[in-house]
C-alpha cells in the first residue's frame, strides 16, 4: 500500500492487520474485516497476503501475485479496506514479527497497528517466531472461529491466566469482547457472527464446476475463471 492511498486522518491512525493466504479471498474475509473494524473503532483494515505461509503446506496455493490481485479487486470499492504487498515482495517465508516491524517502519509513529488473527491460528502461537517479543510490539485481536471455543486459550503458553468465567461468557455470547492486559499491550478476544464460508470449500466447488457466486465478490470470481485458478485437479482428471 502506498502512502498516497492512506486515508486523511488527524491524530493516530488505528490500523488492523489482517494476514492470510486469501486462497482465494471471499465474502467471509470481507465481512470479518468490516465487523472487526466497526467493533474496535479502527480506521482501516490492511489485508496482508502471505507469500509462503510458514505454517501452511498447501499444494493448491495460487501464485502470490494472483492472490494479491484478487484481494485488490475485492476491496477496490471500499476505502476502509486496504492491501499491502509487504510479505509478497520479501523473498522466502514471511514471519509475523518481521511483517509487524516493517509496517511499523513504513507507517511511522502516527499509526497504531492491531494484529488480527483467527482463534485457530492463535492456538499455534507458541510455535511462531519470537512470540513473546511479538506480543510486545502491538495489541493482538483474536477473532472467533466456527467450531472453536475461547476456553482453549487457557492452553496457550505465553498468555497470563484469563478468568475461565470470562472465556465462557464469550463462548456463550453473553459478551462479545474481552480485553486482557499484556504488559504494555493488550489482547482482545472478539466474538463475531459465525462465518460459514471457507476457501477450501470454494476451491473444491471450482474444481467440480459448481457455482460460487454467493461466496466470492464478482470481480474475484471473474479473475479466477479468467486465469483458470484452482482447476488443477479437474484438469488432471480430464487428461
Amino acid at each position: 500500500m502506498s502512502p498516497d492511498s492512506e486515508p486523511q486522518h488527524s491524530g493516530t491512525l488505528r490500523l488492523g492487520l489482517l494476514g492470510g493466504s486469501f486462497n482465494p479471498v471471499h465474502n467471509g474475509h470481507l465481512a470479518i474485516a468490516r465487523q472487526t473494524r466497526e467493533a474496535l473503532g479502527l480506521d482501516q483494515i490492511l489485508f496482508v497476503p502471505t507469500s509462503h505461509p510458514p505454517h501452511k503446506q498447501n499444494g493448491s496455493l495460487a501464485p502470490a501475485q494472483d492472490r494479491y490481485e484478487m484481494v485488490r479487486l475485492a476491496i477496490a470499492s471500499d476505502p476502509s479496506l486496504a492491501i499491502s504487498d509487504v510479505e509478497i515482495r520479501r523473498p522466502g517465508k514471511s514471519y509475523s514479527i518481521d511483517t509487524v516491524r516493517l509496517l511499523q517502519q513504513e507507517y511511522g509513529a502516527h499509526t497504531q497497528l492491531f494484529f488480527l488473527v483467527g482463534l485457530d491460528a492463535f492456538l499455534d502461537f507458541p510455535s511462531w517466531r519470537e512470540p513473546l517479543t511479538l506480543l510486545e510490539l502491538c495489541p493482538f485481536v483474536v477473532l472467533s472461529r466456527p467450531g472453536l471455543s475461547f476456553r482453549s486459550l487457557s492452553t496457550v503458553a505465553p498468555l497470563p491466566p484469563i478468568p475461565q468465567t470470562s472465556l465462557e461468557d464469550l463462548d456463550a455470547g453473553r459478551i462479545s469482547q474481552l480485553d486482557v492486559p499484556l504488559g504494555k499491550q493488550r489482547l482482545t478476544c472478539l466474538q463475531l457472527p459465525p462465518c460459514t464460508i471457507s476457501a477450501s470449500d470454494i476451491r473444491s466447488r471450482i474444481r467440480r464446476g459448481l457455482p460460487v457466486a454467493n461466496l466470492l465478490p464478482p470481480l474475484v470470481e471473474s479473475y479466477i475463471l479468467r486465469h483458470h485458478l484452482y482447476q488443477e485437479d479437474r484438469d488432471r482428471t480430464n487428461n
